[in-house]
């Protein structure tokens, strides 16, 4: 009998230890063991940066085309089978007076470039006298440099840049060119993450301040930014190993790195001191504050990484990128949060309150100013429902009138030379004999049907000229033979080049090309490239896309939110608002950025009557990312008293006045992050930075204060349903039971 109690008592400690929730065992281990964590993740962050700081030297400036597009297909096929290739640099020449009484210091400056280590040959207006190549007013000229076929574009371009561009002499030279613009690009995007950096750092501290009430729990959330920055800086070097990334994905690792560190931290720190003023000691209150937001803050990572994995669907890196990027960010994210934080929170215990700036508690209310609002909203939910979504709809209407574009050097600061350099041969040279619209014919048909086939491509009303491997005509009429027969013949196939008259990355530009492509081609298949394709089947391969991206975030949000919930209807109501008030921001972001508006804010960029198609998608998918965020910071609160059984009005309540104060202060933060992208001299960073801005203020405000708790109280018992046989599977594997 002496040893019969022992015995039991063992057993009963097995099962309770069998019966702590997962994430009570996480937060009493992390609190057991707080130095040897916390310490392990100071050391691991520094590892990170070691290794993860070589990833600029990886990162890519294109990535915006459609690799397996007709463009691509058109470009490689040309290369392939043609041996020809397009300018790896163009030279716009300027002289003070004329470019012909210039002849010689222009022909020294070229010697000089066709020395440069890589470089072929150069074709110029003095080599051949081409008088496409020189501008009406004859003080213009152009010069193309061809590359070997193993140099490297991206040096060779840097060197002519560094060395032959500028004043030389009485000539002001120019470089363009896809390498040039590139590297524009990069050297921009490098100055804009420090300059981000250096504007959102400080104004989140000093916020945070504020929010947190104590400037020792106000340094918390960047423990965790910084870890997570470094360790996705790591993540994107070992994919830049064996993938191209591009290097506009740092400013999301940096502004999304920053956003989830204090999202996370916030709803840790305002749980723990809950926890904490209930009367629970140190070690239990973090053991249960990881219970709770913990898990809340796993949840929410996982649902940000998996909406954030939908720009994995697209064809094009630049894209996809920021898929790895989010993912990284998201998971690294989660674990400064899960480890970090609680270890800090064990050491410091009620000292994270030391230095108090606000006063009174610092210990969160049961009633308040949130608990009020969403009360006053639930007496008066249709009134409030109605007018929420009429605002929006409102602010949704200019993406009706949305036009589409791609990135091109225009959205380069406009006294950027790159950018000057496009807006001399727009203005000097309308043929755009540098992007014409290549034209690939495989198995070609005869000579003369060749020839029928230009003509009647030379007749459309942009069409400056067409080539064809024996002819250049005119308005329908051959004008001359082709200077180079070389490299426009393959065995039966044949290639053509129409220049346009007007821009390529424009509406007009797109309508010409299809034209071009609605000509039938004498051949078993005809392949239209070129500046203009490239940007077309970039924004067709979207299109095509977006609908299952689409399906994806709707589905993985409906199998979220289930777990998490146990409802159908919650899901639904998530996914549908969420689309309401990104539609808003896409909105107010075409009204912004298409037509001009509001450059006082924005900082200047050049209009182009259009809004990249691609950046569109990403703020699409970060703010939605982001909006689930904080939908699942406030319906834990919400799920949680409605399961200790509070009706749904006083649930919603609660659940507001617990969370309300946090999803508004992080909306804040978080948008104070993303708006300083707008000090940024990339327009299409620009525009990330103002739609995410402008999605995550509408979501904060007009969403979670108003139409939530307006729609809930409506539907009444119905947020809970779910079939019987649902809620048999949410009992095994939900994510909300401890």
């Amino acid at each position: 009998m002496p040893c019969y109690v022992p015995h039991m008592n063992a057993v009963h400690i097995t099962s309770a230890a069998r019966r702590t929730p997962p994430f009570a065992r996480l937060g009493a281990f992390v609190a057991r063991h707080r130095w040897p964590v916390l310490i392990g993740y100071v050391i691991s962050a520094v590892i990170f940066g070691i290794f993860g700081v070589q990833v600029f030297a990886n990162m890519k400036s294109e990535g915006f085309i459609d690799p397996g597009g007709e463009a691509a297909r058109a470009a490689a096929y040309i290369q392939d089978e043609f041996g020809a290739s397009d300018a790896a640099v163009i030279l716009v020449i300027q002289s003070p007076t004329d470019v012909d009484s210039d002849a010689a210091a222009a022909t020294a400056l070229l010697d000089g470039v066709a020395a440069v280590p890589g470089v072929e040959s150069i074709v110029s207006y003095w080599s051949t006298g081409a008088p496409q190549l020189r501008s009406d007013d004859g003080r213009t000229a152009q010069a193309f440099v061809y590359a070997d076929s193993g140099a490297d574009l991206e040096q060779l371009s840097a060197d002519i840049v560094d060395t032959y561009t500028g004043q030389q002499g009485d000539l002001t030279v120019y470089a363009f060119g896809g390498e040039v613009i590139g590297n524009a690009f990069t050297e921009t995007i490098s100055g804009d993450i420090a300059r981000a950096e250096g504007v959102a750092v400080p104004l989140t501290a000093i916020l945070l301040i504020f929010v947190l009430g104590s400037v020792v729990a106000a340094g918390l959330p960047f423990l965790v930014a910084i870890g997570t920055i470094l360790g996705s800086f790591l993540t994107l070097y070992v994919i830049s190993l064996f993938n191209d990334v591009s290097v506009f994905s740092l400013n999301l690792v940096t502004g999304l790195g920053l956003a989830l560190g204090i999202d996370y931290s916030l709803l840790i720190i305002n749980r723990f001191r809950e926890e904490l003023g209930a009367g629970k000691s140190v070690p239990d209150a973090v053991a249960a504050t990881v219970n709770s937001a913990g898990k809340t803050v796993f949840v929410s990572g996982i649902t940000v990484a998996v909406a954030l994995s939908a720009l994995l669907f697209f064809p094009q890196y630049f894209l996809r990128s920021f898929g790895y990027a989010g993912i990284a960010v998201s998971v690294f994210a989660v674990l400064g949060a899960l480890t970090a934080i609680p270890a800090l929170l064990a050491i410091l215990g009620p000292r994270i309150n030391k230095l108090k700036v606000r006063r009174g508690d610092l210990t969160p209310k049961e009633d308040g100013g949130w608990a009020r609002l969403a009360r006053f909203v639930m007496r008066r939910p249709w009134p409030v429902l109605i007018a929420s979504v009429a605002v929006l709809l409102v602010l949704a209407a200019p993406a009706l009138g949305a036009v589409f574009g791609q990135v091109d050097e225009r959205a380069l600061p406009a006294d950027n030379p790159v950018a000057q350099a496009g807006q001399v041969l727009r203005d000097e040279f309308p043929g755009n004999e540098g992007s014409p619209y290549e034209v690939v014919l495989i198995d070609a048909g005869s000579a003369e049907e060749i020839r029928s086939y230009a003509e009647q491509i030379s007749a459309l009303e942009d069409v400056e000229r067409v080539t064809t491997p024996t002819d250049v005509i005119v308005d329908g009429q051959v004008v001359a033979p082709n200077p180079d027969p070389i490299t426009w013949t393959s065995g039966s196939d044949a290639r053509l080049s129409a220049v346009g008259s007007v821009p390529p990355i424009d509406p007009a530009g797109e309508q010409l090309l299809a034209d071009i492509r609605a000509i039938p081609a004498p051949a078993s298949e005809a392949l239209v490239g070129g500046v203009a394709a490239d940007s077309a089947d970039a924004t067709q391969s979207i299109l095509d896309r977006f609908w299952w991206v689409l399906v994806w975030l709707a589905l993985t949000t409906l199998v979220i939110l289930f777990l998490y919930t146990g409802s159908l209807l919650i899901p639904v109501k998530a996914f549908v608002l969420n689309l309401l008030s990104l539609s808003a921001a896409l909105g107010v972001l075409v009204w912004v950025f298409q037509d001009g508006r509001l450059s006082w804010l924005t900082g200047d960029y050049t209009v182009t009557g259009t809004v990249d198609m691609s950046t569109l998608v990403l703020i699409g998918v970060v703010a939605f990312a982001l909006s689930m965020d904080y939908e699942l910071f406030m319906l834990s609160r919400i799920t949680e008293e409605h399961a200790a059984g509070k009706d749904t009005t006083d649930a919603v309540a609660f659940g507001l006045q617990r969370t309300g104060r946090i999803v508004t202060a992080a909306a804040l933060l978080i948008a104070i992050v993303f708006a300083a992208f707008m000090t940024s001299g990339a327009t299409n960073i620009k525009q990330l930075g103002f739609g995410v801005t402008v999605a995550i203020l509408l979501d904060a405000t007009i969403v979670r204060a108003l139409l939530v708790p307006s729609f809930m109280r409506i539907a009444g018992k119905a947020n809970w349903w779910a079939p019987a046989w649902l809620k048999r599977v949410h009992a095994r594997v939900g994510l909300q039971e401890g």
